[in-house]
């Protein structure tokens, strides 16, 4: 066994077999990390050391942190959780809250005390954080106090998670976590974990609905924030970040907090981050760099006047295939060149993408600094460009599924295959075609079609199912159902709103279908196979 600073090695005993893993390159001298790394340690207590501290790191409504107070509040939460909730190194801790201050300092608390960080989005319900407790057996919770009930609904679910702190308390708490920090140390040395330490699970949902835990270590943080980051971004240390994603999202966490942090930036926190409340968070704290989703820059490039008058400069597209129009709408909108690209949370966030003045409408980009992408036919051969194929990755971040027989759909060859269709032209642009799989993306939002249609079998009217995505001008894609009722139960608008509302309380709201077609029979097969396909159209 190699060397690992973890006492519980439940991550290091589930990860892939080495032959099942992708091959890794760490060819930039920027990516030769030392055996020991800890990530907190180098994105926060470094700047501070190095005489940074008093730098603004953190805004929010009513909340201005430097690095040293971040510092401060993560190292109190790390002895909250190691000397009075008894987290030793390599315990999973659940991180359940809205993009808010107190969400990031429990993240650095967590990854300086040798834990590894589970965050998990706002708007899962009990169920959902259940499955998730499960699957990576997260045994502390660190959470905001606005999701108690679903929280405490997953525990139990969940024996397995025995400790539950909240935050964010509104009322007086001896038990919340700013109580306990109150009487904990401000002073917590990292722990010395290995560069190749798990450090966080980012969750992601597969075709089936069963998620998947993607597993990633300390080294592929940081290089994460080597790569993109100091290629196509080039942001600097007086740049402002803010966002839409979800921190709970890797797009939202490295866009929001890792990479601003790797260069002794600031970032702005918006609770609530629909296209209003972010160009108005925007022009509140002055923010020079967005990350969100195409839908978001569609609606706001109807206020360029108003967005030419802020300090913005960089706009960073991902989530979500970046059409042309939508490009060349908020260029003219604006003056701003979108950034776009694709990453994902098996590869920790993005490995194709362009500069602003290599900008090309339709197409993402090229391979980022650090990556190296091909297009494949079925066995795995690189095709011709201009030839339609399945995308494929290789760099210092890969696929590795905690103890999940899908690791080997996405790794095959040693290359990462990441599920979409591309092209390459001529000139090495990659050219974004389809998905490859029945996942839906709408608003950047990755929604399983199963999972959805397992939410409406549960209602009593409904007979048979099928969900797929339709296209959407707007949203990229919408969930789209196609019903067929037991008998009894009357087709109709109204029908059509109780199973959207009782999918909405089932599971996230955003999976819910906002189309609801009702139908005779599904499409099959001779042997009873569901047909999606033919759904498509109708």
């Amino acid at each position: 066994m190699s060397y690992t600073a973890h006492i519980d090695t439940f991550a290091f005993d589930n990860l892939p077999p080495a032959e099942l893993q992708p091959e890794y390159v760490f060819e930039l001298p920027e990516l030769q990390f030392p055996e020991r790394l800890n990530c907190a340690a180098e994105l926060l207590d470094r700047h501070v050391a190095e005489g940074r501290g008093d730098r603004l790191c953190l805004q929010a409504d009513g909340v201005r942190w430097t690095y040293a107070e971040l510092q401060d509040k993560a190292n109190r939460i790390a002895n909250v959780l190691t000397r009075q909730l008894g987290l030793v190194a390599g315990n999973r801790v659940l991180l359940c809250a809205p993009n808010n201050p107190m969400m990031v300092a429990c993240w650095f608390g967590v990854i300086k005390a040798g834990g590894i960080a589970v965050a998990a989005m706002p708007l899962l319900r009990a169920k959902e954080l259940s499955t998730i407790v499960d699957i990576a057996q997260i045994s502390h919770a660190l959470c905001d106090d606005a999701l108690r009930a679903e929280v405490l609904g997953a525990q139990q679910k969940s024996p397995v998670l025995k400790s539950v702190c909240f935050f964010n308390v509104r009322a007086e708490d001896a038990g919340s976590l700013e109580a306990l920090m109150d009487s904990a140390s401000p002073h917590f040395e990292a722990v010395a974990t290995a560069a190749t330490d798990t450090c966080l699970l980012g969750f992601t949902s597969g075709t089936t609905g069963v998620p998947k835990a993607t597993m990633h270590f300390h080294r592929d943080v940081m290089a994460a924030c080597a790569c993109w980051p100091q290629s196509m971004l080039r942001a600097h240390a007086d740049d402002v970040f803010v966002g839409s994603p979800p921190i709970a999202f890797t797009f939202g966490l490295g866009g929001q907090v890792l990479f601003p942090m790797s260069i002794g930036a600031s970032m702005v926190l918006l609770e609530k981050a629909s296209p209003p409340l972010l160009l108005d968070g925007i022009e509140k704290f002055g923010a020079t760099v967005v990350f969100t989703a195409p839908t978001s820059y569609r609606v706001m490039a109807q206020q360029g006047e108003r967005i030419r008058q802020t300090r913005l400069r960089k706009c960073v597209s991902a989530g979500e295939a970046l059409t042309a129009s939508t490009r060349a709408l908020w260029k003219d909108a604006t003056g701003i060149e979108i950034i776009d690209g694709i990453g994902s949370t098996e590869m920790l966030h993005i490995f194709i993408s362009h500069r602003e003045e290599d900008a090309r409408p339709g197409a993402t980009g090229k391979a980022v600094p650090g990556y190296c992408a091909k297009v494949v036919d079925e066995q795995g051969n690189e095709v011709p460009p201009g030839t339609v194929g399945k995308l494929a990755v290789l760099g210092p971040t890969g696929c590795r599924y905690l103890a999940d027989s899908r690791q080997t759909q996405y790794v095959q060859h040693g290359w990462n295959l990441t599920g979409d269709a591309y092209l390459m032209d001529a000139d090495g642009y990659f050219v974004y075609q389809a998905r490859t799989d029945d996942m839906i993306i709408s608003a950047g939002y990755n929604i399983a079609a199963p999972e959805v249609e397992n939410a409406l079998m549960a209602h009593a009217a409904v007979a048979e199912c099928a969900v797929i995505g339709e296209p959407d001008s707007e949203r990229g894609q919408i969930v789209k159902a196609f019903v067929v009722l037991r008998a009894g139960h009357a087709a109709g608008d109204a029908m059509a709103r109780e199973l959207q509302d009782f999918v909405k309380r089932t599971v996230a709201p955003y999976k819910y279908p906002r189309a609801v077609a009702f139908v005779d029979q599904l499409p099959r097969t001779a042997t009873g196979k569901l047909q999606r396909f033919r759904l498509h159209g109708q």
